[in-house]
C-alpha cells in the first residue's frame, strides 16, 4: 500500500501547473507519436504505391477505428476507475480492475475480429469500396484485423499504466511502438516490395512488441499495480463500472467509424475515389492536432479523477480550467495550419496534382471551427474522468454523430463536394455550444450541492 500512496499522493498536493506538465507532456508525446502510425503509413503508401492505394487505405479507417475503440472502451474506462479507486486509497480493488480489464479486452476484441474477418468484403463495399480500391483495402485488412487484439491491449494497458502514476513509462511504450513502425514501413514497402501489405505488417509487429513491453510493467515487484492471475476472473460490478465509463470514448470512436461510412459514400458520389483518399489525408492531419488534445486529456484524467475521488474539488476545477487554455492553443494552431499551409501539408502524402487540389480545398473548409473543438473535447473528457458516463457519452456523440450525419444529408445536395467538407465545421460548432451549456449547468448545480463557495479557487468564484 505504501508504494501506491508514494506514487499518487502528489496528485493531491503538488502544484497543478507542475503536475499537469509532468503528466500531460508524456501523454501528449505518446498520443502524437501514436497518430504517426496512420500518417507514416499513408505517406509511404502514397509515395510508394500510389494515389488509389491511399483511397484503399482510407476505406480501412472504420475498421481501425473500431479495433481502437475496444481498446479505449476498456482502457479509458478502467483507467478512470483506477484513478478514482487510488484516490480512495484502495489498491486491491484497483488491481482487480486491471485483471478484469485484460479479460474484457480478449472477449470483446476477439468477437469484433471474428465478425470483421467473416464479413470483410461486404463491409468494405459498405465503406465505399470500388473495383479500383477494394483490392488495396482487402490486402491491408487481412493482416491488420487479426492483429487487432494487440492494438486493444496496447491502448488499454497504456491507459492503465498512466492512471496508476507512471505517465513517462506509458509515453515510452507508445514511442517504442511508433519508432518500430516507422523503421519497418520503408523496409517492408520499398526494400521487400510488399506494397500495402508491408505497411500492415509493420503496424501489427509494432503493436505486438509494444504490448509485450507494456505488459511487463505490471509484473515488477515495484509496480504500483501488479498483475495477479486470480484477478482475471470477471466480476460483474467491475465489468459494468469499466464499461459505463469507457462507453463515452467508445461511443465517440464508433460514432467516428459510422461517420466515415456515411462520408465515404457521400464523397464517392460527389468526388469519386480521389475524394475518399483526400479525406484520408486531411483526417490524418487533423487528427494529429486532435491527438495533442487527446494526450492532454489523458494526462489530466488521473489528476481530475484522483482529486474527485479524494474530494479535492478546488484542484479538480483548476486542472480543467488550465486544460481548456492549453487545448485552445493547440486547436488554434491547427486552424492556422489548415488555412494558410494546406497544400504543403497534403503534398507530404502524394504527388498526384488532382488529389492535392481536392485535399487542400477540403482542409481549408474542415478547420474553420478548429479554434473551439479543444474546449468541447476537454469538457467531454472531464465528465468521463469523474464517472459521469451518460453526460460524457452524450457530449461525445453530439460532435461525431448527432450533428455530423444530418449535416451530411443536408449540405452536399446543396453545395456538392464542398457541402461534404462543410459538414465537419458545422457539427464542430454546434457541439461546442452544447458542451459549454452542459458544463455551465453542471457547475452551477455542483457548486450548490457539493461545495461551499470558499472551497473554490478565487479565479473560479469570480467567474
Amino acid at each position: 500500500m505504501s508504494q501506491t500512496i508514494s506514487s499518487t499522493n502528489k496528485l493531491a498536493t503538488e502544484n497543478i501547473g507542475k503536475l499537469m506538465w509532468e503528466y500531460t507532456l508524456p501523454a501528449i508525446l505518446g498520443t502524437v507519436v501514436m497518430s504517426l502510425y496512420n500518417i507514416v503509413d499513408r505517406i509511404f503508401i502514397g509515395q510508394g504505391v500510389g494515389a488509389l492505394a491511399i483511397s484503399g487505405l482510407a476505406l480501412t479507417m472504420p475498421f481501425s477505428i473500431v479495433l481502437m475503440a475496444f481498446g479505449m472502451l476498456i482502457g479509458a474506462g478502467s483507467a478512470s476507475r483506477i484513478s478514482i479507486t487510488l484516490g480512495e486509497n484502495n489498491k486491491d480493488k484497483a488491481e482487480k480492475i486491471l485483471g478484469n480489464a485484460i479479460t474484457l479486452t480478449f472477449i470483446m476484441s476477439g468477437t469484433a475480429i471474428l465478425l470483421s474477418m467473416i464479413f470483410m468484403d461486404d463491409i468494405l463495399r459498405l465503406f465505399g469500396g470500388t473495383d479500383n480500391t477494394l483490392q488495396y483495402a482487402r490486402e491491408y485488412m487481412m493482416i491488420i484485423i487479426p492483429g487487432g487484439i494487440f492494438t486493444a491491449l496496447y491502448f488499454g494497458m497504456n491507459n492503465i499504466l498512466r492512471a496508476s502514476g507512471h505517465p513517462k513509462k506509458a509515453m515510452q511504450n507508445i514511442m517504442l511502438g511508433a519508432i518500430i513502425n516507422t523503421v519497418l514501413d520503408p523496409i517492408f514497402i520499398f526494400v521487400f516490395d510488399w506494397g500495402i501489405q508491408g505497411a500492415a505488417w509493420a503496424t501489427v509487429i509494432s503493436y505486438l512488441i509494444g504490448t509485450i513491453h507494456v505488459g511487463r510493467q505490471f509484473f515488477g515487484k515495484n509496480s504500483t499495480l501488479r498483475f495477479h492471475w486470480n484477478n482475471l476472473k470477471p466480476q460483474k460490478d467491475i465489468i459494468l463500472s469499466i464499461v459505463s465509463i469507457g462507453m463515452s470514448p467508445f461511443s465517440m470512436q464508433i460514432g467516428t467509424s459510422m461517420v466515415v461510412i456515411f462520408i465515404n459514400s457521400t464523397l464517392l458520389k460527389y468526388g469519386g475515389d480521389l475524394a475518399i483518399g483526400a479525406y484520408g489525408i486531411i483526417n490524418s492531419i487533423n487528427m494529429l492536432i486532435v491527438m495533442f488534445i487527446v494526450g492532454l486529456n489523458q494526462g489530466t484524467q488521473p489528476i481530475v479523477g484522483f482529486n474527485y475521488g479524494a474530494g479535492n474539488y478546488s484542484r479538480m476545477f483548476t486542472t480543467i480550467k488550465k486544460a481548456v487554455i492549453v487545448a485552445t492553443c493547440f486547436s488554434v494552431f491547427g486552424f492556422i495550419l489548415g488555412i494558410i499551409f494546406p497544400r504543403m501539408a497534403v503534398s507530404l502524402f502524394t504527388n498526384d496534382i488532382n488529389m492535392i487540389d481536392i485535399s487542400a480545398n477540403a482542409m481549408r473548409i474542415s478547420v474553420i471551427m478548429f479554434p473551439v473543438i479543444g474546449i468541447q473535447i476537454v469538457i467531454s473528457n472531464f465528465f468521463q474522468s469523474i464517472g459521469k458516463a451518460k453526460i460524457s457519452i452524450f457530449l461525445s456523440l453530439t460532435r461525431q454523430f448527432i450533428f455530423f450525419i444530418p449535416a451530411l444529408f443536408i449540405l452536399p445536395p446543396l453545395f456538392k463536394l464542398n457541402g461534404a467538407w462543410a459538414s465537419m465545421p458545422v457539427s464542430d460548432g454546434l457541439a461546442f455550444f452544447v458542451s459549454i451549456s452542459t458544463f455551465a449547468l453542471f457547475y452551477k448545480k455542483f457548486k450548490q450541492t457539493k461545495m461551499q463557495a470558499s472551497d473554490l479557487p478565487a479565479e473560479i468564484i469570480e467567474q
